[in-house]
């Protein structure tokens, strides 16, 4: 059974870092490209960032500079390191392996980014 659980989300600041976590389990997920997706309320699911099984990495336009996708193989784990947290960044995140036609969702983890 594969799983893909998020976590680290939280209340946070404007300003202030969050690193989410992506554990999986059933998969290896260094044959996977990792990606991070976002939905705030009443918005559509909107892709963040991904890292590829050779560590090349991309991000959206709006979070470029302030945030970091990694993983590390050894613990089968994505991370996202969150920086300059603005409140438009505050919705539901989740992870995402995709290693077609295979493609498995966590279940999300808030950020909610609020003085």
């Amino acid at each position: 059974q594969v799983q893909l659980v998020e976590s680290g989300g939280g209340l946070v600041q404007p300003g202030g870092s969050l690193r989410l976590s992506c554990a999986a389990s059933g998969i290896i997920s260094a044959f996977y490209v990792m990606k991070w997706y976002r939905q705030a309320p009443g918005k559509q699911r909107e892709w963040v960032a991904l890292i590829y099984t050779n560590g090349n990495t991309n991000y959206v336009d709006s979070v470029k500079g302030r945030f970091t996708i990694s993983r590390d193989n050894a613990k089968n784990t994505v991370y996202l390191q969150m920086n300059s947290l603005e409140p438009e960044d505050t919705a539901v995140y989740y992870c995402n392996a995709l290693w077609k036609p295979q493609d498995y969702w966590g279940q999300g983890t808030q950020v909610t980014v609020s003085s």
